[in-house]
């Protein structure tokens, strides 16, 4: 979920550069005449300088223009770039292998894929999920990063939000997938992904069934996608059910809400579904393995 550290080490190249200029430009603290003077500055002043340079986006372009610290022309893209910048209430909802997810406050809500810098988010933002928090999002080399500053609500959530904010997580994921740069634009999702995240819960297939049936009429090859999710599903509640009765490391197959065959090898099974599914079937079962030896 991490910058490389190579990109770690010229992010914190540009940007306290950025705001030294910012200060300079804006005399916030007049006493400051280096960047090593800058950051050594309370968080709280430092702060400030943040917020002038988020109100006054065009101080980007004159650095730019300027180059008073001699960047080079990359690297004047990346800063150039930042003018993009997302400043908002966001809650950060779940950590993933890629990227931890933001889901904004707005409405529709967005879910962006941001990375960290140095430390692990787990470090700089408040224990457990979802915190809701201040933060700015900034484009850098064609992923999301946030900019140094995390500003969590010390509140904390019940099982009700909870629930509404993975929903509103899944309805994001379905509209607008997730978002993994700066500007952001709208890309057209295929009819699989939409039918994938149509059926990625209860609440949102209850919600989209019309949507989910419209989509298999226009397209009957999708019956194959959606036998496969919804088996997955099933998969879930049926490896729990066999688990508690002691069974390990076999392998079983669902069609249409039940279980069909079961063997000790995915070979095995496959055998016996060749012989006993419908040809026009055959594509629908979804195969699984319980955890375990």
């Amino acid at each position: 979920m991490k910058l490389s550290e190579e990109d770690v080490e010229l992010f914190y190249k540009l940007h306290p550069a950025l705001l030294f200029y910012t200060n300079q430009q804006k005399g916030v603290a007049k006493e400051v005449t280096t960047i090593e003077d800058f950051m050594e500055l309370p968080v709280e002043e430092k702060i400030k300088v943040r917020e002038i340079l988020y109100k006054h986006p065009k101080l980007i372009d004159s650095f730019v223009r300027e180059n008073p610290f001699n960047f080079s022309q990359e690297e004047l893209e990346i800063v150039k770039s930042w003018k993009n910048f997302l400043k908002d209430e966001f809650y950060l909802f779940r950590y993933l292998k890629k990227y931890a997810i933001f889901l904004d406050d707005n409405s529709p809500q967005k879910a962006y894929g941001v990375l960290a810098l140095k430390s692990d988010f787990q470090d700089v933002a408040r224990p457990g999920l979802p915190v809701f928090l201040k933060a700015v999002l900034l484009p850098f080399k064609g992923q999301i990063i946030y900019d140094g500053v995390l500003i969590p609500y010390p509140v904390s959530f019940g099982p009700g939000i909870r629930h509404d904010l993975k929903e509103a997580y899944q309805e994001a994921k379905a509209g607008f997938g997730i978002i993994t740069s700066l500007p952001w634009e709208k890309k057209e999702e295929s009819d699989v992904e939409r039918l994938k995240s149509y059926l990625s819960s209860e609440a949102m297939r209850d919600k989209y069934w019309k949507e989910i049936e419209e989509l298999i009429e226009k397209d009957s090859s999708l019956l194959a996608v959606y036998h496969q999710e919804l088996g997955k599903v099933h998969a879930r509640t049926f490896g729990r059910r066999l688990s508690k009765i002691g069974l390990r490391g076999a392998w079983f197959a669902i069609l249409e809400g039940e279980i069909v065959a079961g063997g000790s090898t995915r070979e095995e099974v496959e055998q016996i579904l060749d012989k006993i599914i419908p040809v026009e079937k055959r594509n629908f079962v979804y195969v699984f393995r319980l955890r375990g030896r």
